[in-house]
C-alpha cells in the first residue's frame, strides 16, 4: 500500500489548530494588554489545541486528515505530548510572571490566591485537569514499568485522557481571558470531535479484539 504524504497531515493539522486559534485570537475584540502578557496567553491558545491534535492522531483521525503512516504518527504523538503537556503543566506557574514587572501583589502571593480559590469551578476543574494531565504523562513514561498489561493502559489512558481534555476544556471557556463565543464553539467542538474519534477507535479496536478471541 503506498504511503500516505507527512505534508497530506501537516497542512490540515496546522491550519486547523494553529491557524484557525491565531485568527480568532486576531479578530476577537479583546482588551490588548502587554507584549508578555499576550505572548503567554497565545502560548497557552496554542498548547490546548496542539494537545486536541492528540485525539485526531488516533486511527479515526485518518477520517478527516491524510495521515502518514503508524510510526510516523507515533513520532508526532509523543514529540506533540511531551512538549505541549510541558508548557501546560507549567501554566499555573508562567501566569504568574507578569507580576514580577508589576507593583502590588508577588508572583506567589498571586500563585497561592489562584490555586486557593476554590469557589470558582473554573479553577476546581482547571487543578482537576492539571493533576489529570500530569498522570498522564507520568503513565505515559513509565508505562513499560507499570504493573498491568498493554490493553489495562491503554483503557486506563484513554479515560484519563477523555477526563483530561474535557475539565482542560472546561477550565479554559470558563475562566480564558480569549474565549469569547466563536474561540469557545472552535474549542467544544474540536473537543467533542476528538473525544468521539478516540471512543469510536478505542471501541472499534476492542471488538475486533473480541472478534479475534471468541
Amino acid at each position: 500500500m503506498k504511503e500516505r504524504s507527512t505534508s497530506g497531515f501537516l497542512f490540515p493539522a496546522i491550519g486547523i489548530f494553529v491557524g484557525l486559534p491565531l485568527l480568532l485570537w486576531a479578530l476577537g475584540d479583546f482588551p490588548r494588554r502587554t507584549v508578555l502578557k499576550e505572548a503567554l496567553s497565545l502560548l497557552f491558545i496554542l498548547a490546548y489545541f496542539l494537545m486536541l491534535v492528540q485525539f485526531y492522531l488516533a486511527r479515526g483521525g485518518r477520517l478527516l486528515l491524510t495521515m502518514p503512516k503508524m510510526s510516523t504518527i507515533l513520532k508526532y504523538h509523543k514529540a506533540i505530548g511531551y512538549i505541549f503537556a510541558s508548557i501546560l503543566l507549567a501554566h499555573p506557574f508562567l501566569i504568574v510572571i507578569p507580576r514580577y514587572y508589576e507593583a502590588g501583589t508577588t508572583p506567589m502571593e498571586a500563585f497561592i490566591t489562584i490555586i486557593t480559590t476554590f469557589e470558582s469551578s473554573g479553577v476546581v476543574i482547571g487543578i482537576i485537569a492539571w493533576f489529570l494531565m500530569l498522570a498522564l504523562g507520568i503513565t505515559s513514561l513509565t508505562r513499560n514499568r507499570l504493573p498491568m498489561k498493554y490493553r489495562t493502559w491503554k483503557t486506563v489512558h484513554c479515560i484519563m485522557s477523555v477526563l483530561f481534555i474535557a475539565s482542560g476544556t472546561w477550565h479554559a471557556v470558563d475562566l480564558g481571558r480569549h474565549t469569547n463565543l466563536p474561540m469557545s464553539i472552535c474549542m467544544i467542538l474540536l473537543a467533542l470531535g476528538g473525544v468521539v474519534l478516540l471512543l469510536k477507535t478505542y471501541f472499534h479496536d476492542s471488538s475486533i479484539r473480541e472478534g479475534h478471541t471468541s
